[in-house]
């Protein structure tokens, strides 16, 4: 495991040139290269005047031949305000460009997609919407990233409303999607099914709400959120509206207490909300329990006291086993939606993906292996076929199946 150097016990110059990830990051991560190649001036006068011009009138004629004759069919704005980084919370647009340079590489080493990364200096919903309305004539896509709750709901809401390209907020459904295909694994490893399971989320910001609503939507037994308050239930009055709306459906058990109360008798304990838990609330837990302590740098609880009394423990992270991470689940997510040129991602195609990940390795099942790892080759062809496929039968492909 990599040593964490930080800048206070070294120095930022130290730090600077010792820490391999500032060498990697010397001069960024991405560049752009050409897909055609400029010979001569045949090739000159074909790329750009006079030929252009001809390609330029037909789109003006017909705008659904972007699509084929730009690059915006396979190119997705990864957008960010800063306001919600990584766990680092609110570091604005500038300090955000390491990780949506990221996000751009994934996109292309994993799933072909080309990507641009955007850091907007504006916070206000309005203004997000209508700046990142105005650039969508260039994608075939937007990934949101990064923007903090309750405001990310209203922006990728309203973006959906008026765009028809998809657009996708991941921390949302990202996580969701890979919560669901690890869930259901889990389930598998231990003689379940979804639809057996009494699970509690801790963490009601963008991903928790995100993974209880594809849970419900999926089939799961029961699912109760809970925020630093405890469990969300229709009589607390401090809820905002995408709270109460997950209260309303959710709990069916109708626990009003701490989220550590709600545990005692589940099957499934997931945690989005950097909080700890504490070892006896796990041991509380049904036998045959399942743990997804996903906040990172450090788990809500230790993965090895976890696994003192839970038969299948996952993490965000990538030194212990089952990592649940979002890799596995955008770049097909994108592939698939981009290839069948769909106007948007739905629902079923969410849960499309999550099924498609999970049969990767359902052949291949144990306690420390419900998901595949983010470099197995098979995950991006068969996220990305089932999303296209799904697309197809809810109609809103714009490109018919091979």
């Amino acid at each position: 495991m990599t040593t964490e150097i930080t800048a206070p016990a070294i120095g930022l110059a130290a730090l600077l040139d010792q820490d391999p990830a500032f060498r990697l990051h010397e001069g960024g991560k991405l560049e752009t290269r050409p897909s055609v190649q400029v010979r001569d001036l045949d090739d000159l006068s074909l790329a750009y005047t006079p030929g252009v011009a001809r390609v330029c009138t037909a789109i003006a004629e017909r705008p659904e031949l972007a699509d084929d004759y730009t690059w915006r069919s396979n190119v997705v704005a990864v957008v960010t305000d800063g306001t919600a980084v990584l766990g680092l919370g609110d570091i604005g647009p500038t300090a955000a460009m390491p990780v949506m340079e990221g996000k751009a590489l994934l996109f292309k080493q994993f799933g072909g997609v080309d990507s641009v990364p955007i850091c907007l200096d504006c916070t206000d919903v309005d203004e997000l919407v209508e700046t990142i309305v105005r650039m969508a004539p260039s994608f075939g896509g937007i990934n949101l990233e990064d923007i903090s709750a309750p405001r990310c709901f209203e922006v990728e809401r309203r973006l959906r409303e008026v765009l028809d390209i998809p657009v996708f907020h991941d921390d949302q459904h990202g996580t969701a999607i890979v919560v669901l295909a690890a869930l259901r694994n889990a389930a598998r490893v231990t003689g379940r099914r979804l639809w057996d399971l009494r699970a509690v989320v801790a963490g009601a910001g963008a991903s928790g709400l995100a993974v209880a609503s594809m849970l419900m939507n999926a089939g799961i037994g029961e699912v109760a959120v809970s925020d630093s308050k405890g469990v969300l239930h229709t009589g607390r009055d401090d809820l905002n509206p995408h709270k109460a709306l997950i209260a309303g459906c959710t709990n069916q058990s109708g626990h009003t207490g701490t989220t550590e109360e709600a545990l005692a008798g589940a099957d499934v304990f997931i945690g989005l909300s950097g909080s700890t838990i504490k070892e006896r609330a796990i041991a509380s837990m049904a036998p045959g329990s399942i743990v997804f302590a996903l906040s990172n740098p450090e788990p809500e609880i230790h993965p090895g006291i976890a696994r003192e009394h839970a038969a299948v423990v996952a993490t965000g992270r990538s030194d212990f086993p089952n990592q649940i991470n979002n890799v596995l689940a955008f770049p097909g997510v994108f592939r698939g939606a981009l290839s069948a040129r769909a106007s948007a991602i739905t629902e079923n195609m969410k849960i499309a993906a999550a099924h498609a990940l999970a049969a990767v390795v359902e052949e291949e099942l144990s306690a420390d292996r419900i998901l595949p790892e983010a470099f197995d080759p098979r995950v991006v062809p068969a996220v990305a076929a089932a999303v296209a496929d799904q697309a197809r039968r809810d109609g809103v492909a714009r490109l018919p199946g091979l």
